[in-house]
């Protein structure tokens, strides 16, 4: 009788412990383990960015992760869980509000993923889909059940685009051209930019903004602030922003670019008008020095042209040819790439025509940085 109740007291004990629950581990969101992929600003343990396309990377144990984040706007994140991101995301989040504590993965996401045998460490990836009109992201802590780990670092590949709504993912996940533009269905990754950074396994940094030019915006909106300026910001700010915004130290920053792609001029078309050529060369050839400025003389940058008019490559190749800097190529896709039904919101490029122009641009891209091509799909 006493060994049964010995028994019994050893098994309630068990049982008691394994109902213990896990202490949580908080984290600043500064920390050295976590990998960022963007321009951002570090303050008291608090990391703010609102670039489209800024993404970070988690390695943790345990079967828990959330954020506590605060956001200026509403918008969307997409999160991939213990694997490299692809086209398609595991996870669509809604970030808004102040101090708000978002869960990103947990017991039943693992349970479904993996059945009975859950690893013990995990990694993720988080991507804001959104650019910074419609709200900027400050992340204030991750929170964990189990250690933070090292997350992988910066790839040794690293692109940089420079561009507009196309560049951003506008519409990119419609299928309709008489759409109206959401931010649900605004979606960087699955613009030309995201898919030749995975097919160059690349990371990618995404200074875009819809509506911008290189000598005047869409409709003449914000004049004397183009892409020229926005450029050189921490932040993809608004114009009333422009006198205090902090600017953007390559310095500072572990994120090298290996190569720099500038995608813009429709805009500067736009409504049926054009920019004077002295204008636009004067403009470009400013952005030009600037990514120089940025990165040496010799970094690579690729200038396309846009299949809206066939005057842009005009422009394009003039600033190019009148700049005379060392490495600079130009590209243009032309209006028989991409078909009438492969338009998304607004008439801008879904996913499709997306895919149809990091095609174009891929050949341009391995030469410029001596990768090659790559035996991958392109998605």
């Amino acid at each position: 009788m006493k060994r049964i109740i010995f028994l019994a007291a050893v098994l309630l004990s068990v049982s008691a412990a394994a109902k213990v629950p896990v202490k949580e581990t908080v984290t600043p969101a500064s920390d050295s383990r976590i990998t960022y992929i963007a321009r951002t600003l570090v303050e008291d343990g608090d990391v703010t960015f609102d670039w489209s396309g800024s993404r970070c990377r988690v390695r943790f144990e345990g079967n828990y992760l959330a954020i506590k984040v605060s956001d200026t706007g509403k918008q969307f994140f997409n999160l991939w869980i213990d694997r490299e991101p692809d086209h398609e995301a595991d996870k669509i989040l809604t970030v808004t509000g102040k101090d708000t504590l978002i869960v990103l993965c947990d017991e039943a996401d693992f349970a479904a993923r993996y059945g009975k045998k859950v690893p013990a460490e995990h990694f993720v990836t988080l991507m804001k889909r959104n650019e910074g009109e419609q709200g900027k992201t400050t992340l204030h802590a991750f929170v964990t059940k189990g250690a933070l780990l090292q997350a992988a670092p910066v790839k040794d590949r690293i692109i940089e685009f420079i561009g507009d709504s196309y560049t951003c993912g506008y519409g990119s996940e419609n299928s309709i051209a008489t759409d109206r533009f959401k931010p649900e269905t605004e979606n960087q990754n699955k613009a030309y930019d995201g898919i030749l950074g995975r097919y160059f396994d690349a990371d990618i940094l995404v200074i875009a903004h819809s509506g911008m030019g290189i000598a005047r915006n869409y409709n003449d909106k914000l004049s004397g602030y183009t892409m020229v300026e926005r450029y050189l910001n921490v932040f993809d700010n608004g114009f009333d922003e422009v006198k205090d915004a902090p600017k953007w130290d390559p310095s500072t920053s572990p994120l090298k670019p290996d190569i720099t792609v500038i995608f813009l001029g429709a805009n500067d078309f736009s409504v049926s008008r054009q920019p004077s050529k002295a204008a636009w060369k004067r403009n470009y050839i400013r952005l030009l020095q600037e990514v120089k400025d940025f990165y040496g003389e010799d970094h690579p940058i690729l200038c396309c042209a846009t299949q809206n008019d066939p005057e842009i490559y005009e422009y394009v190749k003039l600033a190019v040819d009148a700049a005379d800097l060392k490495n600079v190529r130009h590209v243009c896709i032309s209006q028989g790439v991409q078909l009438e039904t492969e338009r998304g919101a607004d008439h801008h490029p879904n996913y499709a025509a997306h895919r149809k122009t990091a095609h174009v641009y891929i050949p341009y891209i391995a030469t410029l940085t001596g990768w090659g091509l790559q035996d991958r799909p392109i998605r």
